[in-house]
């Protein structure tokens, strides 16, 4: 088997894999906004949001099961073995349904039949999806490989951008990139596959096993990917892709922030199921509790920042042509503390405590909200209005798992330094604005200045504060660095 590196490391390798992601849209996104303009990114996005349903349907919950269930018997080749050869059985038996309905609507759907060529390439990710059995390295957390391969993919993506995309007219080859990008290295997986498990017949596959959790596991993706991605869908047919296009350019900066928030969560969710599974009940609250710390430190300067700096960073990740994008992002950054505290909620404690279920009921009901919201406020608002619906469903998961998980409260909000990081916040805030007022530069001078004094201010504040969780990192890497 291979080497179970320690959290801090996975973490150090989940982070790496989190830049790497935020930082390909980042660096090419301008670009690409430019060249294809708001209706060509709109139709990319529009492709990607109908193709991801599919996805859902052939994955049918693996993403969170499998690294589940993976952990639970890592320690045992005979058992991951057989435990991965059943579930992706399962997996490619639905594919092989989910790619027949695909092609039908690409024939019969009008809207689908007129940009065909987008459609096909855009299907590929269904098929890399499944075979790419992510959720296996995941759940015997091999991060680092995961981190490299993937880098080396994005960088592969990155050259192919700049050379492939030269006018508006290659949004389907640009289509083709970003799966590229983000699940092309699925045959490299499956290629490995034999290196970590036993490719052999078993005479005793139990399927039925896992198929009431990936049912329940299912739902919830299906709810999730409905309220995010059914705001795209009818911004599509109700306002046209130039909303579209306004809608996609924030969300994707929310995106950036978003990732780096759950970085953390992503590497926990297979140490956490393997500690309940071995009854190590300590170790379990210790990390919840570090894990709430980290969220509420890092994710509310990056609240702010997307609230004051949105004009600026609208301007130069995606250009003039995208102002309709400012207020939809300023909505949406909200989102990255929500979505930090429900993956906390949610990933983290729901799903290794198997309570998958209250998982499900929460985005159930959401996607119920955002769909009732969409269709209230899309028609007369647009990208604005998909934003605040998207903004209030995730709010409303957040609060409802929060209940579910109630006595649990003591080990998860107790250790956080509420005042520190207010104060801290509010200086940041007070100097970013006076900067802003008084400083007569050019555009992007301002901002960069105004936005680094952002954050040192904010972690100068809870330096001189001395915040524990900041004293905690701070003092393991003096201690790693003394001891090299």
């Amino acid at each position: 088997m291979m080497k179970i590196h320690s959290v801090k490391f996975n973490f150090a390798m989940n982070m790496l894999l989190t830049v790497s992601n935020f930082l390909f849209p980042l660096i090419t996104f301008p670009y690409v906004s430019r060249v294809l303009s708001p209706i060509g990114t709109g139709k990319v996005a529009f492709a990607y949001s109908i193709v991801s349903y599919f996805s859902i349907f052939a994955a049918f919950g693996v993403a969170n099961y499998g690294i589940r269930a993976c952990a639970q018997v890592r320690d045992d080749k005979e058992k991951l073995s057989k435990t991965v050869q059943e579930i992706l059985l399962i997996n490619m038996v639905l594919m092989s349904f989910v790619y027949i309905v695909y092609f039908l609507g690409i024939v019969f759907i009008p809207e689908l039949k007129a940009e065909k060529t987008l459609f096909l390439i855009s299907g590929l990710n269904i098929l890399f999806t499944i075979v790419g059995v992510e959720w296996l390295y995941k759940g015997i957390e091999q991060y680092f490989y995961i981190t490299i391969r993937s880098i080396i993919f994005k960088f592969i993506a990155f050259v192919l951008v700049f050379t492939c995309v030269k006018t508006e007219s290659d949004y389907s080859g640009y289509a083709f990139i970003i799966i590229f990008a983000t699940v092309g290295s699925g045959f490299v997986n499956l290629y490995n596959l034999r290196k970590i498990i036993t490719i052999k017949y078993f005479s005793n596959y139990d399927f039925k096993r896992h198929l009431k959790p990936m049912m329940t596991f299912f739902i919830t993706t299906i709810a999730v990917t409905f309220y995010v991605n059914v705001s795209v869908a009818l911004l599509g047919f109700i306002q046209g892709n130039e909303e579209v296009g306004y809608y996609n350019a924030a969300y994707r900066i929310k995106d950036v922030m978003v990732s780096i928030v759950t970085s953390l969560g992503a590497v926990l969710l297979p140490r956490l199921s393997y500690y309940i599974e071995n009854n190590m009940w300590d170790k379990f609250n210790d990390i919840l509790s570090k894990s709430t710390q980290f969220i509420f430190i890092l994710s509310l300067p990056l609240v702010a920042f997307c609230i004051l700096f949105a004009k600026p960073s609208v301007l130069i990740l995606a250009g003039s042509a995208y102002l309709g994008s400012i207020i939809p992002l300023q909505v949406l950054a909200l989102i990255i503390f929500i979505v930090g505290l429900s993956n906390l909620t949610g990933i983290q404690m729901l799903i290794p405590l198997k309570k998958e279920k209250y998982l499900c009921y929460s985005v159930v009901i959401a996607a119920v909200i955002n769909m009732v919201l969409n269709l209230i406020l899309i028609p007369e608002y647009g990208a604005i209005g998909a934003a605040v619906s998207v903004m209030v469903a995730e709010a409303s998961i957040l609060i409802y798992q929060i209940y579910i998980l109630r006595a649990y409260s003591q080990v998860l909000f107790s250790g956080v330094s509420y005042m520190r990081i207010i104060m801290a916040l509010a200086l940041a805030i007070i100097v970013s604005i006076w900067l802003n007022i008084n400083l007569n530069y050019n555009e992007t001078i301002v901002f960069l200045v105004s936005a680094s004094l952002f954050f040192i201010c904010y972690l100068g504040v809870l330096l001189l504060s001395k915040e524990p969780f900041i004293f905690t990192i701070l003092n393991q890497i003096r201690s790693k660095l003394t001891k090299n």
